[in-house]
C-alpha cells in the first residue's frame, strides 16, 4: 500500500494546491520535453497569407529546408499576428499528404483525370495560348487602326498574388498582345 499511495495523482494535486490538475502535476516525463516546433527552427521567413486579399502577415519557420511551422506575424501592420481559420491552416497546405503534387489533365469530355508530367502539361498550356493568339490575332481594327492585339484570351489574377506578380503577368500578356488584363491584387 505505501507504494501505491505516494504515486497516485491526487496526493501530489492536494501536495502542490492544484486540485484541478492544471499545472505541473498534470505534467508527464514527455510532455516535461515537449516545446514548440518553432524553437528549433534554422530560419524565420516573412510572407503574405494566401487565401485572401487581406494580407495577413506570416512567420514561416524552417529547419534543414523544411517548413516545420508557419504562424501569424506579430510585426504584421495589417494583421498584428493573428491570422483566420485559413491562414492558420497554411501549414497544412504546404505539407498536408493530402496535397496533389502532380499534375492532373482531363481530356475535353473525358470523365476521368490522368496524370501528366510537368513539361508535357506547360507545353500543352505554351501549344494552346499560341494557336489561340494566332486564330485571335487582329493587326487592325475595323476602322483600320493598328492595334496588335488578341481578343481571345484574357487574364484575371486572384487576390493570392501580389502587385509584383501581377505586374510580370501583365507585361508578359502585354507582350502577347492580351488587352483584357485584370487582378484582384490588394497587397
Amino acid at each position: 500500500m505505501r507504494r501505491v499511495l505516494p504515486a497516485w495523482p491526487v496526493l501530489e494535486q492536494l501536495r502542490r494546491r492544484d486540485l484541478k490538475a492544471l499545472g505541473r502535476t498534470a505534467f508527464s516525463e514527455r510532455t516535461e520535453q515537449l516545446g514548440p516546433r518553432t524553437a528549433k527552427a534554422d530560419e524565420v521567413v516573412r510572407s503574405v497569407c494566401p487565401y485572401c486579399s487581406v494580407g495577413c502577415g506570416q512567420l514561416v519557420y524552417l529547419k534543414d529546408g523544411r517548413i516545420t511551422d508557419i504562424e501569424g506575424d506579430p510585426d504584421s501592420p495589417i494583421s498584428g499576428g493573428c491570422l483566420c481559420p485559413k491562414g492558420a491552416a497554411t501549414f497544412q497546405l504546404v505539407t498536408g499528404s493530402h496535397r496533389t503534387k502532380q499534375v492532373l489533365y482531363r481530356k475535353p469530355y473525358g470523365t476521368k483525370w490522368e496524370t501528366l508530367p510537368l513539361a508535357t502539361a506547360m507545353e500543352m498550356v505554351a501549344q494552346r495560348v499560341k494557336q489561340t493568339r494566332d486564330e485571335t490575332w487582329e493587326e487592325t481594327d475595323p476602322k483600320g487602326n493598328v492595334v496588335n492585339r488578341t481578343l481571345g484570351i484574357a487574364h484575371l489574377g486572384g487576390a493570392t498574388l501580389d502587385n509584383e506578380e501581377n505586374y510580370l503577368i501583365k507585361k508578359l500578356f502585354t507582350a502577347l498582345g492580351v488587352v483584357q488584363v485584370e487582378n484582384q491584387a490588394r497587397i
